[in-house]
């Protein structure tokens, strides 16, 4: 890694102006195609397909819908299906079908405002399990659906009677390594960071990293909880380390300064678990390669385990847009092929080069 040739380059492949704002934008599993979810100016939604074909992106399909749409995820899917899971501006959760998209094959008004948030597991071969969907919100609730069942949650965690509700701004699944195992973790606008075990329907751990949580991610869901990344407002992100949890210091963290502005997303590589790219608000990418400790616990005063952090590497930044790329998404299928949305209304497939030599 002494060269600079060496190190991982990020090449802007392909760019794409739109005439919408995007939000967000996740591959079609097995495949070179690729989904956009956002809203137009007139105040509804849009769906756009696209695929890669000789280098060019051709718009395979776009779909209108009556509100905006916020997010999505594959992760609930069965890669027969392929269904997308989206939630809206105005709390719904629908489920649909891209080939017959006129209506969702499951629909749920899952929050009272926005759904900022979601997530899925138990699909797509990835997690044990039950498909699962989780859902967070600006009414202070994250909530998990099953879709083989009809209007109610099959967990729902709020803030407690008198409490202030707090704007959740991310949620994610990990630790479904089993056909019981499984866990939510929530992050809020006032630097709350909830892990909800859904096994004992219980909260297992929280912490407060003092700055809004933009996006929390678990480095596999499949596996035993190894890390959690949780990125903030002010620039920083956390890495915890998950495999051992102290009875009051909690998980072993590690902080790093990332970027003069909000950190806007993190996403894991599918293929190598250490290495991660996280988005600026400022049109920046950084991607970082995590580096274990030569022990990941020790035993503190009292003889009980505790972790120990690791370090964080940048392998490679560049700076793509003036506006904030709101959402990332590695291709699960080629290493190193991501597609990144910004809201200078663009879309831009990239290629990170290199990255089985890091």
């Amino acid at each position: 890694m002494s060269t600079p040739l060496e190190k991982p380059q990020i090449i802007a492949h392909i760019q794409k102006s739109l005439n919408y704002t995007v939000f967000d934008s996740k591959w079609v599993p097995c495949s070179a195609k690729f989904v956009c979810m956002g809203n137009y100016p007139r105040g509804t939604g849009v769906l756009q397909i696209y695929e890669i074909s000789h280098g060019e992106l051709q718009l395979v399909k776009e779909i209108e819908k009556p509100k905006p749409i916020k997010c999505g995820t594959f992760g609930a899917t069965s890669l027969q299906q392929r269904h997308l899971a989206t939630g809206d501006f105005d709390g719904n959760l629908h489920i649909w079908n891209l080939e017959v998209p006129d209506e969702p094959v499951y629909s749920v008004k899952a929050h009272k405002e926005i759904v900022n948030c979601i997530d899925g597991v138990g699909g797509v071969g990835i997690g044990d399990g039950a498909p699962e969907i989780v859902t967070g919100s600006r009414d202070g609730t994250v909530k998990v659906w099953d879709s083989r069942q009809k209007d109610t949650p099959v967990a729902n965690m709020e803030p407690v009677e008198g409490d202030t509700k707090r704007d959740c701004w991310t949620v994610a699944f990990g630790h479904a390594f089993n056909d019981q195992d499984r866990c939510v973790c929530a992050g809020y606008d006032n630097g709350d960071i909830k892990l909800f075990d859904l096994r004992n329907m219980a909260l297992r751990w929280e912490t407060n990293i003092r700055n809004g949580v933009c996006c929390v991610e678990f480095d596999r869901k499949d596996i035993n909880m190894n890390k959690l990344v949780a990125t903030s407002l002010e620039g920083k992100f956390h890495v915890f380390d998950m495999r051992t949890q102290h009875p009051t210091k909690g998980f072993a963290s590690v902080s790093e300064k990332a970027h003069k502005s909000t950190v806007w997303q993190v996403r894991h590589l599918p293929q190598n678990r250490d290495i991660f790219m996280t988005t600026g608000g400022a049109g920046n990418l950084h991607l970082w390669k995590y580096e274990y400790p030569g022990q990941r616990s020790k035993k503190d005063s009292e003889e009980v385990d505790m972790g120990v952090a690791g370090t964080v590497n940048l392998l490679q930044n560049v700076t793509l847009s003036t506006q904030p790329i709101a959402s990332l998404d590695w291709s699960p299928d080629k290493q190193g092929l991501c597609v990144c949305t910004a809201f200078d209304q663009s879309i831009r497939v990239l290629i990170v080069t290199k990255l089985n030599r890091v």
